[in-house]
């Protein structure tokens, strides 16, 4: 790759992720376009008497071809009648009647109204294909002391692939050298550029902003997480949403309904400019456009937040949650104990000497809380020795020789079986008491900190709307009623094993909860399965936490809790605006003035297009708006202008 390529790659990704409506004009468009314009323009050719009525009748065939193509495709396929035959036999009936100007204007905004709509759609889609940028197509290989390019394709697990500042990174792997700070907004959402060296990993599609760094290959092309990414947000758009599912059935149903009213309105009246204008007013367009537009712009916006949400059914269903469930260790806490307080009973030993001797057993554990004690004696410089004759004691600690002394570091259990007396401590706290030669030298105690922002968090939650929230967790009583009031949690559920946290999950349900459950993705996925919607954190790089949740977060950041749940929300609420104002009211409105002769045929079709634009307008607004979620959370809009 020489200095022309690699410079002008980030550009490119930026351009990528710019999707305007004019990079949508492909040829195809502009052919409707052009069909559109055709029938415009012969309709009011004819309005003004220059052109025969055969050429009309030309102009029109030319216009309804696609809707008759995609009419007859509904019937036949999908056994339904949808908006598109609907127009189609509107259009003809018009003609047939004598009112060739209002049916060939109807069909004029008929096209124009799904030309819209199908432009703004593939913008929302455009939007989810340039989340991540453009990954490389080539990249830079050390092999045997040389630099060489190659094709993405042609590389393999293991490869040491060189990344400069200003390039896209090609694929997922781990840092074995350098150091720099790179952009991953693409894959978590966050906007300040990560610092990276060796050992720590890096992800498709992400960017270097500066430094350089070599990175040892681990994923490729569809393996990688930025490939998983985008499969799963685009396969998210199959899956619709009950309310998407109930217009669906609300239209197929309202089809036969409207041809039997119009029967009856004609065979009374005789009137066929009545019967067109009616026609314009019960389309059911808007109908089948009320819901897809916003499922598939929301997707698009949470996406781009660093959100996966995997279908319409979970956007739905967590708007619509009455009750969060979190999870304790590793979601609201960090997951990772800390030393917090030292405690000596023995008059020869100090808070030093205790640590020494406690490390010097636990460097041989691989527990979490033996790792801790191990890092902050290490952090305090104090030489940790190696301990002779090491023996794990499950379920209550360690024991061995450390510098010719009998030690013993674990719980009060531990202690006590040891016949060595323990005074009565603290169980809001994890203590670890330290006991030498045969009596207890001293304690420790180690607590999981609070994950930041995890108050506001909660707070945020119940400003949109959730009216319970409880805390599932497998630590005692006493810790988790401490957390849970430090945040102010409603409900605490405390030493459950994973089939435990199902059952209170079915208890919330059974009381006429709707859940939404928040954990790990992995340790939890029976929790998250059984719960309307289940919700994995911090499952960047984890294809396991991916899979385990119906919305999982690319970060630990817990504010996108609350700005995925604002988002729910927003497209719920946008749903109901289109089928209230956009269906409901202008059309119940439309027909009223036609059955009481204020309006004619072409008045109609030209009010008809005023609901389109609104759904239209209301729906993709979700890309650009400003949502509220709280003062935690850096939930942007997607694109601006």
């Amino acid at each position: 790759m020489n200095e022309t390529q690699r410079t002008d790659l980030a550009p490119h990704q930026r351009q990528a992720g710019r999707s305007t409506l004019f990079s949508l004009m492909d040829r195809k468009r502009w052919i409707e376009v052009g069909r559109i314009l055709l029938t415009g323009l012969v309709a009011f050719l004819y309005w003004r008497e220059i052109i025969p009525v055969p050429v009309l009748w030309a102009a029109v065939a030319i216009g309804l071809y696609p809707l008759v193509k995609a009419g007859l495709t509904d019937l036949v396929k999908e056994r339904k009648i949808g908006t598109e035959l609907f127009v189609t036999v509107a259009t003809i009936f018009a003609l047939i009647g004598g009112e060739e100007v209002a049916g060939s204007v109807l069909m004029v905004i008929i096209l124009i109204a799904e030309f819209i709509a199908d432009l703004n759609t593939d913008r929302a889609r455009a939007s989810i294909r340039s989340l991540i940028g453009v990954v490389p197509t080539i990249a830079r290989v050390r092999e045997d002391g040389q630099e060489r390019v190659v094709p993405i394709a042609e590389l393999k697990v293991g490869d040491v692939v060189l990344v400069r500042a200003g390039d896209g990174v090609p694929v997922d792997g781990v840092v074995t050298g350098g150091d720099g700070a790179v952009d991953e907004a693409s894959v978590t959402g966050e906007s300040v550029p990560k610092d990276k060296a060796a050992g720590a990993r890096v992800f498709a599609g992400t960017i270097l902003k500066s430094g350089a760094l070599d990175v040892r290959t681990e994923a490729i092309g569809e393996d990688t997480t930025f490939a998983k990414i985008v499969a799963l947000v685009e396969e998210a758009e199959d899956s619709r949403a009950p309310v998407q599912k109930l217009a669906d059935k609300v239209a197929a149903w309202l089809i036969p309904l409207i041809i039997v009213f119009l029967v009856a309105v004609f065979l009374i009246t005789r009137d066929v400019s009545l019967i067109v204008t009616l026609m314009i007013f019960t389309s059911p367009a808007e109908l089948a456009l009320a819901t897809p537009m916003v499922i598939i712009a929301a997707i698009a916006r949470a996406a781009r937040s660093g959100i996966l949400i995997k279908g319409g059914i979970y956007l739905e269903n967590l708007a619509r949650a009455t009750t969060i469930v979190f999870d304790k260790t590793g979601t609201l806490t960090i997951g990772s104990p800390k030393v917090s307080d030292i405690q000596t009973y023995d008059p020869y030993t100090d808070a030093q000497g205790l640590l020494r001797l406690a490390a010097g057993l636990d460097r041989r554990s691989s527990h979490p809380l033996a790792e801790a004690i191990v890092e902050h004696t290490q952090a305090q410089g104090i030489d940790v020795p190696e301990p002779a004759d090491f023996q794990v004691v499950p379920g209550r600690g360690v024991s061995g020789t450390v510098e010719g002394r009998s030690v013993l570091v674990g719980n009060a259990a531990l202690l006590t079986d040891n016949d060595i007396p323990v005074p009565p401590t603290d169980e809001a706290s994890t203590i670890i008491h330290v006991a030498a030669d045969g009596r207890l030298i001293g304690s420790i105690r180690l607590e999981d900190r609070l994950r930041p922002g995890a108050k506001e968090a909660i707070e945020g939650l119940r400003r949109n709307g959730v009216k319970r929230i409880a805390m599932l967790t497998g630590d005692n009583d006493a810790i988790a009623r401490r957390i849970a009031a430090d945040l102010g949690i409603d409900e605490v559920y405390a030493d459950l094993l994973p089939e435990d946290k199902v059952g209170a999950i079915k208890q919330m349900q059974d009381r006429g909860e709707r859940v939404a459950m928040v954990g790990d993705g992995i340790n939890d996925a029976p929790a998250l399965a059984i719960a309307q919607t289940g919700i994995a954190m911090g499952a960047g790089g984890a294809q396991a936490a991916i899979e385990a949740a119906d919305i999982a977060l690319m970060t630990d950041d817990l504010s996108k809790i609350v700005g995925v749940r604002a988002i729910a929300r927003r497209a719920y609420r946008t749903i109901q605006e289109n089928l209230f104002v956009g269906v409901g009211v202008v059309h119940v409105l439309g027909i009223t003035a036609a059955l009481l002769g204020w309006i004619g045929p072409i008045q109609a079709a030209l009010i008809h297009l005023g609901p389109d634009i609104l759904v239209f307008l209301n729906s993709t607004k979700l890309l650009t708006v400003r949502i509220k979620t709280g003062p935690s959370s850096n939930l942007q809009p997607l694109e601006r202008g």
